[in-house]
């Protein structure tokens, strides 16, 4: 599943801000009727009234991202940043309808937006369901 990178996220490569290995990267769940834009959402603070609030499993500020890893794709031109999956278990009551996840960088200053996944739709975890969103990958 891979996403829709932000134009700020971009700049930020340019400059050689970001560090794939060694900063920490967060996905955070979007609620439904979230719409992505890569002009305008540059920083978590841009996303937030639309984050998944805190509550049956899920909580606020989202969930670390782990196993980097960035190969050169020459065939498509492009590199791939893929992570481990990662998941969510609702306890207590339902998780969602969620829209998608937005992938920020949390080491750099005012938490800049990576880009966005979106589920192609509504998607709501049920209580004891465990929603995994695997093959995280952004391109670049």
């Amino acid at each position: 599943m891979a996403g829709t990178i932000a134009n700020n996220f971009r700049v930020l490569l340019a400059q050689g801000s970001v560090d794939f290995d060694a900063n920490t990267f967060k996905a955070i769940a979007m609620v439904e009727g979230f719409v992505f834009n890569k002009t305008s959402h540059d920083l978590y603070s841009d996303v937030v009234a639309f984050e998944c609030a805190t509550g049956y499993g899920y909580t606020a500020g989202g969930v670390a991202l782990s196993g980097v890893t960035v190969t050169q794709n020459d065939t498509d031109a492009r590199a791939d940043v893929t992570w481990n999956n990662i998941s969510w278990t609702a306890s207590g009551g339902d998780v969602g309808p969620l829209a998608g996840i937005v992938i920020y960088d949390d080491t750099i200053v005012n938490d800049p937006i990576v880009g966005y996944i979106s589920f192609g739709g509504s998607y709501t975890v049920a209580n004891g369901g465990t929603a995994t969103i695997a093959n995280v990958k952004i391109r670049i």
